[in-house]
């Protein structure tokens, strides 16, 4: 195992935000700032290497040991569960995980509730905590459509503004979760890099911003 340490970054505004905060803590590469269509950006003399990738695939670079930590959504983690250690709340990407469905919705607790989501496990874990019966119905987009089209009773989704909610018609009902972004860690890594590990950690402390 060499000692460079490999960082998971999510592809768009969110990992820009999130290596600012690296850069700020002492962990910079100046190559990142390149305009070209790299995907992998190193510096030898800090023994870091970045790496961009789709945001749902943070997770399983780092729980692969592609990565030795990234930064993945609370949602990623809680949907998918991947065996990680999640070190540090960056407080930033805020948002909740919500049931929302049209303004005149009631809920009619003796029929089957349809649910529609890309989250599938935690729509069902969530009903299943109150011992709802619910039919789950995957969807990758648009999800806003599914009660408006009658596909669905209800939604599971991410709230952030609310304001897609607001231009079809729907409104939140209930939060399930708040999210934000978390700094995970590769558990093998954990264990042999640990020192560098914990002053990434601890230089990101510096950087999270109060709530």
């Amino acid at each position: 195992m060499d000692n460079w340490i490999n960082v998971a970054l999510p592809k768009g505004r969110l990992g820009e935000k999130v290596y600012d905060m690296f850069e700020r803590a002492g962990f910079d590469c100046p190559a990142t700032h390149d305009n070209s269509r790299k995907l992998i950006f190193e510096n030898a003399d800090k023994g870091i290497r970045y790496f961009w990738v789709k945001p749902s695939d943070v997770a399983i670079y780092v729980e692969r040991g592609a990565a030795d930590i990234g930064v993945a959504g609370k949602d990623i983690l809680l949907e998918y569960q991947p065996e990680i250690y999640e070190l540090l709340d960056l407080k930033i990407g805020i948002c909740r995980m919500a049931v929302a469905a049209k303004s005149s919705f009631r809920d009619d607790r003796s029929k089957t509730l349809r649910v529609a989501t890309k989250f599938a496990n935690i729509a069902r874990k969530y009903y299943s905590a109150q011992c709802r019966d619910i039919d789950i119905i995957h969807l990758n987009g648009s999800i806003e459509l599914a009660p408006i089209l009658g596909l669905s009773d209800v939604i599971v989704d991410i709230v952030e503004t609310g304001t897609t909610l607001r231009e079809n018609d729907l409104v939140p009902f209930e939060t399930i979760t708040p999210i934000s972004a978390r700094l995970i860690a590769n558990q093998v890594s954990y264990k042999f890099k640990g020192v560098t590990i914990a002053a990434i950690v601890a230089g990101l402390k510096g950087q999270v911003k109060a709530p």
